[in-house]
């Protein structure tokens, strides 16, 4: 398996488990648990858990393009949630946004 792949694999891996520890921190913020709360910190060690696979994903690739892709793995990932978990709407200006960091993933991939 190439370098770049193995990159993707490992940026992938942090985006889920960044996710993850996202939508306890959206759990914890919509039902106003205080900021020492079990969700709060659980969400809170799960980021700092995702920096380990972050680390092995920039071995493997630049960091830029490990930037661009988690970046859309995560807006893609939490705006899915969003709507269909927590009911929010996307309005234009969010479909737009999605469709550039959807562009800036093919620009910036370089598979070799």
């Amino acid at each position: 398996m190439s370098h770049i792949l193995v990159g993707f694999a490992f940026t992938l891996i942090t985006a889920l488990v960044v996710i993850v520890g996202d939508t306890l921190l959206k759990h914890a913020a919509d039902s106003g648990k205080p900021l020492m709360s079990g969700l709060v910190v659980a969400g809170c060690v799960i980021y700092a858990f995702s920096a380990i696979f972050w680390f092995w994903a920039m071995r493997h690739m630049t960091l830029a393009q490990a930037g661009v892709a988690y970046s859309i793995l995560t807006l893609l990932a939490l705006c899915a949630i969003g709507v269909i978990w927590f009911g929010e709407r996307l309005y234009a200006r969010e479909y737009a946004g999605i469709a550039c960091a959807v562009a800036a993933m093919v620009l910036m991939v370089r598979v070799t």
